[in-house]
């Protein structure tokens, strides 16, 4: 256990390391994707900003081109824990979806299909769809009827009812419509019932959505560090994948949160920092933390076990256990800066429950790959 906390010691500075680094590239290679598959002009990049909440998002700008047809978008640019995929080439005659299927591959990935409602020459999605079908590539899928609000009700719900039709025809099976509008900031339609499907496919977009009545100022500040901690999180499950390197890896990658983590309010995260803060959490809780994670890391030495249930456990639980740490961190700082105690109970709760909804994710996005 001495070993396991001198190497978070030696990972309060500032500095980054080389497993740090390779951490964040094993993590940023395999980022949950949604790939928005429509028109120009349909509103994925209005549907990304929603998502989102920044309203500087433009398809095309910023995006990076991965394929011949296709552009992709870390979010956020600093510390990503999502990507999006924008289909360019749907009105080319020669469009071959294959090249933006690999690029999906073996990530835990959702296909959005955006159509605008006035628009029922859908032929070139359709088609993309069909190909994609004959691939076998995508699990998941939700269309989208964008601009509701441009057409009266009588003749908006045949429109959509005809667009639905055309792509589950293509599909060969039914799937999840939502009807959207989000033209005026006001009054936006369909919003709330979209991003509760998307959660229900890809529960890492937690830390984009928003929809909660803080009732502290703690929590606010929380959630506006929820996508930095989850980027941790990531880096530290995804290094944790292979024998030998998570035990190095997890506990720098750990380390280096907490700073950063210190920096946002304002303090010094040293020994005698780190000490309290696991005094508050209780001497149980380390024993307990650094034994368990010693006995997984031995575990992912077991030939073919170790290399595939050991390693996606170890995987999981070291992505849920980064992000419950950041968020106690977050707690305990944001009251030791302002010269208040914490109870030793209430940071324990947090805790456990920080660490059960990190696991649910964490399990989700790794099963998915």
């Amino acid at each position: 256990m001495k070993n396991f906390f001198n190497q978070l010691f030696e990972s309060i500075s500032p500095e980054e390391n080389d497993k740090i680094i390779e951490a964040s590239k094993e993590w940023e290679g395999q980022l949950p994707t949604l790939w928005l598959l429509g028109k120009t002009g349909a509103g994925k990049s209005t549907l990304i900003q929603e998502l989102t909440g920044d309203s500087e998002i433009e398809v095309g700008n910023g995006f990076r081109p991965c394929t011949r047809t296709a552009m992709s978008y870390s979010y956020p640019l600093e510390n990503p824990v999502l990507s999006f995929l924008d289909t360019r080439g749907l009105s080319e005659s020669d469009y071959d979806p294959r090249e933006d299927i690999e690029a999906c591959q073996g990530k835990s990935h959702l296909l959005i299909i955006v159509m605008k409602v006035d628009d029922t020459e859908q032929s070139d999605v359709v088609n993309a769809i069909k190909d994609i079908k004959k691939s076998g590539g995508i699990k998941h899928m939700i269309v989208v009827h964008s601009n509701i609000s441009l057409l009266a009700e009588k003749e908006r719900k045949q429109t959509i009812a005809h667009n639905q039709q055309q792509i589950e025809e293509a599909w060969g099976n039914r799937i999840v419509s939502i009807e959207c509008d989000f033209t005026d900031k006001e009054n936006m339609l369909g919003l709330t019932e979209l991003k509760e499907a998307v959660l229900e496919i890809l529960p890492m977009i937690h830390v984009l959505v928003d929809d909660y009545n803080h009732s502290s100022k703690e929590e606010t500040i929380f959630h506006a560090l929820r996508t930095q901690i989850v980027w941790y999180a990531g880096s530290a499950g995804a290094s944790d994948l292979l024998p030998g390197v998570g035990i190095v890896s997890v506990p720098a990658i750990q380390g280096k949160m907490l700073h950063s983590l210190a920096t946002q309010y304002k303090m010094e995260w040293n020994k005698q920092t780190f000490m309290e803060f696991i005094g508050v959490l209780g001497t149980s809780f380390a024993v307990k933390y650094a034994s368990k994670f010693a006995i997984r890391e031995m575990v992912k030495f077991i030939p073919v076990y170790g290399q595939t249930v050991g390693a996606g456990a170890a995987a999981t639980i070291s992505a849920a256990s980064t992000y419950a740490i950041g968020r106690v961190a977050c707690k305990y700082l944001y009251h030791k800066s302002r010269g208040e105690e914490v109870s030793k109970k209430e940071m324990q709760e947090l805790y456990a429950n920080a660490l059960k909804m990190g696991k649910e994710v964490a399990k989700n996005e790794t099963n998915e790959k």
